[in-house]
């Protein structure tokens, strides 16, 4: 059989130095790259499945630091790569050697796999001079290729759903371990984009109440070389190799419209999609790393070197190094990127990894810096949902309630707070009450909303819900590091017995610390984030940082049981309530005092005698019980049209102690109580249109609240 052969591209003309990267106008294609330090840049050209090189082209045009050729013969397919000279001095922060074949930064698609070898690096492993040493072996046949791409789509009508924030249930998920199992989803499409758009699983999302997916990673990466010796996957995907191209190991068709049509089938359902995204480090590590992209382009402008010793990098992400966003050109990738997803992909919104990190100018981290500059004032991005994990690993990284307004955060205080709480730490009902009432103390004086405070229990770096009540201690044998990766501080309790059993008594005090956990977080002012199988009673069996575990420890499992039935059931039933009812969903933060025109306070703290907190009784290190006590017309929150707003009247009851204790109500003048939640109780909270008549009502004075257990009532609205 006879190879295809490529005929020879002749014409080559002086192009333009933006948009970066390969685009494809309907007549040829544009080449452009970003190189400060270069002195010569050569465009190879490959077959179409990347394997074969079969001209290189040198870009003569430099505009700014920008090398490009428009080449009128090039078509979308087109399979390309760099070789970028320069000197190589790591000791200057120049690491320049043209026998590696890069990829471009800006690679919309890309064809072929890495496959590990020592030919990648720029230096020869084993030298006795480490990365001073220079190899000179060509890394072409190990490499993925840049592809050309020919990005028109159908979009049709599709429109962002727009959720506002306080009406978001966030579902984080990961693409290929959601549907790897399940059951409803073809065979072929499981573990890709298409799978995650099929009919079953949106119809799941929409009945669980979920508008938004944030799914991890979807950026290209790749997988580790320390975890591939080992038969490892870098399941997680943070491991960015390029910030333009879908994963292609989540494409079944291979194609990057399947990503688009996902997204506009998500968003046919009024479910919004937002991204994980990893702009703080990539795939290449500290000096030791291979040379595969913005290392062998330029490696002093695109990432931060140590200002005393240029050969190493300042790594705050512990990941080998950091972008370096001081850097216009570096900032400019980013940004570009984010455009990208948001314009072209139609994403809603993006979730930043250790985003301390793109704060940090001259090594401190700087609020409103550069970074969040450019995003406030784009007309794209900053109109789309912004959320921080509000930290990175160096000094001064922990920045929870200090970045910018228009931006959400991850709460980890919420998180700690929650499950200390429901775990039976004592004295921590003053930070319970701080927490469900959206983190005023944290964002509030910033002039920022409840909605700032992105509020979870798990997520997928920890425990997940069921594992952070079955073990004390983390499990982490399978990933090969002897059980030393993961965080040891983990705030779980395993409810007398670590790990699996059979003790029915066990097993019921877990399911019904679910039920408090998931409850507390669905009834909490702010946004509630869920992770992705915590409602049908996910088990990772005691592993905390499944990152590399590709298969059924880091799956979803699908099979149905009574358990998890009913655990999904409580969500669903939750979920609703919160979203039928405004006092669950405040715009603005609780006041303690009447909202203008209106009588009554808008939140009471009762103790359990009935009476109300005093301020020593915060101080109570025994204290585990606790109620609040929410008039429906308190809400200082307007409509859409300006109308005042107006809800049932809600008390929220929650034991964290081992005893039952008899709880006094609060007086109903107008009417008696209703409950709607028992977690206590194995059967399900009526559905929100059954609430008004099958939700019984309570009569008594007082409320036997069992131990570990958090009880929902209501009464009417009886205003006019």
């Amino acid at each position: 059989m006879t190879r295809k052969t490529n005929p020879t591209i002749t014409a080559i003309w002086p192009g333009r130095p933006y948009p970066r990267g390969a685009t494809w106008d309907g007549e040829g294609v544009n080449f452009a790259l970003f190189s400060q330090h270069a002195t010569q840049v050569e465009l190879c050209l490959f077959d179409e499945r990347g394997r074969h090189e079969l001209q290189r082209i040198p870009l003569r045009e430099r505009t700014d630091g920008v090398w490009h050729c428009y080449l009128p013969e090039a078509r979308p397919g087109q399979a390309y790569g760099y070789r970028v000279h320069g000197p190589y001095k790591p000791e200057e922060g120049h690491r320049f050697n043209a026998h590696k074949l890069l990829l471009d930064p800006y690679a919309k698609d890309l064809v072929g796999d890495l496959r590990w070898g020592d030919a990648l690096y720029g230096y020869t492993v084993g030298s006795k001079r480490e990365d001073l040493s220079f190899d000179r072996r060509d890394s072409a046949p190990l490499m993925p290729k840049g592809r050309v791409l020919e990005t028109a789509f159908t979009w049709g009508d599709d429109r962002r759903p727009s959720v506002p924030w306080q009406d978001m249930v966030i579902y984080e998920m990961h693409v290929r371990g959601f549907t790897m199992t399940h059951p409803d989803v073809p065979p072929e499409l499981r573990g890709t984009y298409a799978g995650l758009g099929c009919a079953p699983v949106v119809d799941y999302l929409k009945r669980l109440g979920v508008t938004t997916v944030e799914l991890l990673p979807v950026h290209s990466f790749l997988n580790d070389r320390h975890l591939a010796e080992k038969g490892l996957q870098n399941y997680w995907g943070y491991n960015t190799f390029g910030y333009f191209a879908p994963e292609m190991r989540y494409s079944a068709s291979g194609k990057v419209k399947e990503f688009k049509t996902m997204v506009k089938t998500l968003h046919s359902a009024g479910i919004e999609v937002i991204l994980d995204v990893v702009y703080n480090h990539t795939c290449e590590g500290n000096q030791l790393g291979p040379t595969l992209s913005m290392r062998g382009v330029d490696n002093a402008s695109y990432y931060i070197v140590n200002a005393e010793n240029r050969r190493y990098y300042d790594d705050f992400t512990g990941c080998g190094n950091t972008v370096n966003l001081e850097h216009p050109h570096a900032l400019q990738l980013v940004m570009d990127s984010l455009r990208y997803w948001a314009e072209e992909m139609h994403v809603d919104g993006f979730r930043f990894d250790l985003a301390s990190a793109l704060a940090r100018e001259s090594g401190k981290v700087e609020n409103l810096g550069g970074f969040f500059d450019a995003i406030r004032q784009d007309p794209t991005l900053n109109r789309v949902k912004l959320i921080a994990e509000p930290w990175d690993l160096g000094h001064g990284g922990y920045q929870v309630g200090n970045f910018p307004l228009g931006w959400a955060e991850w709460n980890d205080q919420y998180r700690d707070g929650l499950r200390g709480f429901w775990k039976g730490d004592g004295g921590l009902i003053g930070e319970v009450a701080k927490r469900v009432t959206g983190s005023e103390d944290l964002y509030g004086w910033s002039g920022k909303r409840p909605s700032a405070s992105i509020n979870f229990i798990t997520a997928h770096d920890g425990f997940t819900l069921h594992d952070l009540v079955s073990y004390n201690d983390k499990h982490n044998e399978a990933n090969g590091e002897d059980n030393r990766d993961g965080n040891s501080h983990n705030v779980s309790w395993n409810c007398g017995v670590e790990g699996p059993t059979d003790d029915p008594e066990v097993v019921t005090l877990r399911e019904r610390q679910k039920r408090n956990l998931l409850a507390t977080l669905l009834l909490s002012q702010g946004v509630p984030m869920l992770l992705a199988g915590d409602e049908r009673g996910h088990t990772q069996q005691g592993n905390n940082n499944v990152y590399c575990q590709d298969n059924e420890l880091g799956w979803l499992d699908w099979t149905p049981t009574p358990e998890r039935l009913a655990l999904a059931t409580f969500v669903e039933r939750v979920v609703a309530l919160r979203r039928a009812h405004p006092s669950f969903r405040r715009r603005t933060f609780f006041a303690g005092k009447p909202a203008e025109g209106e009588t009554v306070t808008d939140v009471y703290w009762l103790k359990p005698d009935g009476q109300e907190m005093r301020p020593e009784d915060w101080n109570d290190a025994n204290a585990r019980c606790i109620a609040m006590y929410i008039p429906g017309g308190g809400i200082a929150d307007r409509g859409p049209r300006g109308e005042a707003q107006h809800d049932d009247d809600f008390l929220v009851l929650m034991n964290a102690h081992h005893d039952e204790i008899a709880f006094t109500l609060p007086a109903a003048p107008h009417g008696s109580w209703r409950l709607l939640v028992d977690t206590a109780s194995n059967s399900p909270p009526p559905t929100t249109e059954d609430a008004a008549s099958l939700a019984p009502a309570w009569a008594e004075p007082a409320y036997p609240l069992q131990c570990r257990s958090l009880v929902v009532m209501s009464r009417p609205d009886v205003r006019p």
